[in-house]
C-alpha cells in the first residue's frame, strides 16, 4: 500500500475534536453532554448578516476578487479606522477564515525549516499551521502563577537564533483568556525591531475585555509598519463561525505582495461569507454590550466555581471566552476521555479539551484544560458541578 507523507504524519490532531467519538458514544447511550471543548459560542449571529444572507439576490454565486470583495474591504478599512488602525483597502487580504490567513503570513515570510517563537501555551492549530508550512515552532513557557502573562525579554532573546523569522501571539490569548498589556506589546516591539523579526498578531478576540481593560492593537505599535501582520476574523465576534472569513492584513507590501500569490493560488474566499461579513460590519453597539456583559457573567460562574473545588486552580481572564484550569489529575487527556467514557452524574458528563494539545513542549499541560465558557450560565453551572463531582472519583486523582 502507498506510504503517506511525511508531513502527514507530523500533522497533529487536533485535542479540540479528537475526542469527538466518545462524545457521540456517550449522546447515543443518552447521557447529555455539556461541550466546553471548542470556541462555538452559542450567542446569535447578528440579524444585520443573517438578512444580508436572506436577501442574497444574485443570479450566480461568482468568484470574488481574490484579495476579497473591494467594497468589504473598504468597509473594513472604516472599521478600523475607528478603533484607531489607519490602513488601506490594498492592505488587506480576505481569507478563509484566520486559519488561511495564518497559512498565507506563514509561507509568505518564511522558508521551511525557519522558526518562529511562540508563548506556550497557544492555540493548538498553530501547531498544525506550522507543519502545513515546514515551519518550527520554538515554544517559550508562561506560567499558570501569572495568568499566562507575556515571558520576559530574556526568555525570547535566548530562543533567537538565526533561523528566527517571527514571534506570534493571541491577544486576548486562546486558549488562556490572557489580554496583553500595551507595555508588554512595547517589549514585544523592542525585540522585532531588535532582531529585524516579523510579529503576527492574532486579535479576533478583540471585543472581548472584562474589567474595565481595553484592547491595544500591534497594529498601533509605532515604527512595525513592516514587520506586523495583523490576523482577524469574524467568526467569534460576530458568532458567524460557519461564513469562514478572516483577513490578513499588513502595511508591507512587498509581503501582501507574495501573500498574494498564495490568494490567487486558491481563487477567492467564500462569496456569500464575505456578503454576511460585510453586512455584519453595521451591527450596533448594544449587541457587543449584551454579548460581553453574558460572556462576564459566565467567566464568573467557571472561574468561582473550579476556584472552590480542592486542589484545582484558575486564572481569571481578562478576555476572549476561554480559561486554562490547573486541576488535581494525572494525565489531561486521560482524564477527558474518562469523563465521556466512564463517567456521568445525573446522566450528564462535560466535554473539556486537555491542555497538552496547547503546548509544543512534550510533557506540559498534562495537569491542565481549557475550557470554553460558551454555554449559557445555566448549562455552565451544571457543567461545573459534573466537572466537580468527577473530580472525586476520578481514579488518577493526585490530591
Amino acid at each position: 500500500m502507498p506510504s503517506i507523507s511525511k508531513k502527514g504524519q507530523m500533522m497533529p490532531a487536533s485535542p479540540i475534536r479528537k475526542l469527538v467519538p466518545f462524545a457521540e458514544e456517550a449522546k447515543r447511550q443518552g447521557r447529555k453532554v455539556y461541550h466546553l471543548n471548542i470556541g462555538q459560542p452559542d450567542i446569535a449571529t447578528p440579524d444585520v448578516a443573517l438578512e444580508a444572507i436572506r436577501n442574497f439576490d444574485q443570479k450566480v454565486i461568482e468568484y470574488s476578487h481574490s484579495a476579497g470583495i473591494l467594497s468589504y474591504r473598504k468597509k473594513l478599512v472604516s472599521h478600523y479606522a475607528n478603533i484607531g488602525i489607519q490602513i488601506t483597502a490594498d492592505d488587506i487580504i480576505v481569507a478563509s477564515g484566520a486559519s488561511e490567513a495564518i497559512l498565507f503570513a506563514m509561507q509568505s515570510t518564511m522558508d521551511p525549516g525557519d522558526e518562529i517563537i511562540i508563548p506556550e501555551p497557544f492555540y493548538a492549530n498553530y501547531n498544525g499551521f506550522a507543519v502545513n508550512s515546514g515551519v518550527i515552532v520554538k515554544p517559550i513557557p508562561s506560567s499558570i502563577e501569572s495568568g499566562f502573562a507575556l515571558p520576559p525579554i530574556a526568555e525570547f532573546e535566548k530562543a533567537i537564533t538565526p533561523r528566527t523569522k517571527a514571534i506570534m501571539i493571541c491577544n486576548p490569548n486562546n486558549p488562556t483568556g490572557y489580554l496583553y498589556s500595551r507595555a508588554e506589546l512595547e517589549v514585544l516591539r523592542e525585540i522585532a525591531l531588535k532582531y529585524d523579526l516579523y510579529l503576527f498578531a492574532d486579535e479576533v478576540y478583540r471585543e472581548f475585555c472584562y474589567d474595565g481593560n481595553t484592547h491595544f492593537s500591534v497594529m498601533q505599535l509605532e515604527g512595525l509598519e513592516n514587520n506586523v501582520i495583523l490576523i482577524d476574523s469574524v467568526s467569534k465576534r460576530y458568532s458567524a463561525c460557519g461564513v469562514r472569513i478572516g483577513a490578513m492584513i499588513c502595511r508591507n507590501k512587498e509581503v501582501m505582495t507574495a501573500a498574494m500569490k498564495f490568494a490567487q493560488a486558491r481563487l477567492s474566499p467564500p462569496s456569500i461569507g464575505q456578503v454576511a461579513a460585510e453586512a455584519a460590519l453595521e451591527t450596533p453597539a448594544s449587541y457587543f454590550d449584551e454579548v460581553l456583559q453574558e460572556y462576564l457573567a459566565r467567566r464568573d460562574v467557571v472561574v468561582e466555581a473550579i476556584n472552590r473545588i480542592p486542589g484545582a486552580f484558575c486564572p481569571n481572564p481578562k478576555g476572549a471566552f476561554y480559561v486554562v484550569a490547573r486541576l488535581p489529575i494525572d494525565n489531561s487527556d486521560c482524564f477527558c476521555q474518562w469523563l465521556l467514557q466512564d463517567f456521568h452524574y445525573e446522566n450528564q458528563t462535560v466535554m473539556l479539551a486537555p491542555a497538552t494539545g496547547f503546548y509544543a513542549t512534550q510533557g506540559k499541560g498534562k495537569d491542565e484544560v481549557r475550557i470554553s465558557y460558551v454555554l449559557k450560565v445555566e448549562d455552565l453551572k451544571a457543567s461545573m458541578k459534573c466537572l466537580e463531582e468527577a473530580l472525586k472519583v476520578y481514579p488518577g486523582r493526585t490530591l
